[in-house]
């Protein structure tokens, strides 16, 4: 079974990456041929061009350029969805509900899908004034034309910056200081937002295994002492972790675990 199943996931993957290289075949092909299409007229053309009429400004060059900023573009967005992870409380969030579904002993539940739900929809509680302030500052001026696009995006970047160095350790922020070998930052305002982001993340990770480990500590004393109990009594061949499931989970419902556990995520944040 397992070398037929080693085969099907070869044979899968072989078939997504001929796939692919058709695709990008396809669209080389298609943009190595434009010009050509473009210089050939068809025996309709005559026809056409009496009732529409189409313009290019700009050269071959203004073509290229479109099209790198159509790649450019796509990439941004599919590169989105990280990039305001790296900025908002959703790492620790979804880690803090990771360590407690691990700490419980129950590895696929809640599924991840749920995890990964309240963790979204709890960012966006917890990030709400902020993005109140990029929408008032800098999305809602650029669509009235009020500023450029530049503009918005600095803008934008102060409430954001404001809200990621409010849960940055100073420590963290020194040290990639150091690694971008620079001179010591005199104010807030002098430090990147490339050193920044490092430097959020770092401190994101730190607190939420500090949670981690205070989440742990309550299901491990249980553990133990179900442990010493079957030990105790001669019960070596049970498994503890069957016996001490049930009271791990009666545990957490009696305390309101998850109130008490969303409710220290969210006052973490306040700013």
């Amino acid at each position: 079974m397992t070398g037929y199943a080693t085969a099907r996931r070869r044979g899968a993957a072989r078939s997504l990456a001929g796939v692919l290289a058709a695709v990008a075949a396809l669209v080389v092909a298609l943009l190595a041929a434009q010009p050509a299409l473009a210089a050939v007229p068809g025996p309709d053309d005559a026809a056409a061009a009496e009732g529409m009429t189409l313009t290019l400004t700009g050269g071959e060059g203004a073509g290229i350029a479109t099209v790198v900023q159509v790649f450019i573009l796509m990439t941004a967005l599919a590169l989105l969805p990280s990039l305001l992870m790296m900025v908002t409380g959703f790492t620790r969030i979804i880690i803090v509900l990771g360590f407690i579904r691990n700490a419980m002993g129950t590895p696929t539940m809640p599924p991840n899908q749920v995890l990964i739900g309240i963790a979204v929809f709890l960012t966006a509680f917890v990030m709400y004034p902020t993005f109140q302030q990029v929408n008032s500052m800098a999305l809602q001026p650029m669509m009235d034309g009020e500023i450029t696009q530049e503009q918005a995006l600095e803008n934008a970047q102060g409430p954001i910056r404001e809200f990621m160095f409010a849960q940055t350790r100073t420590e963290d922020l020194a040290l990639f200081v150091r690694l971008a070998d620079m001179e010591r930052p005199e104010t807030r305002a002098d430090v990147p937002t490339m050193v920044l982001i490092p430097a959020f993340m770092v401190s994101e990770l730190k607190t939420a295994f500090e949670i981690g480990f205070l989440i742990f500590v309550p299901f491990l004393i249980i553990d133990i002492v179900v442990a010493s109990t079957l030990m105790s009594m001669g019960m070596i061949m049970l498994p503890p972790v069957m016996i001490s499931l049930p009271f791990k989970v009666l545990l957490f419902v009696l305390v309101d675990g998850w109130s008490l556990a969303i409710e220290s995520l969210v006052r973490g944040f306040q700013m």
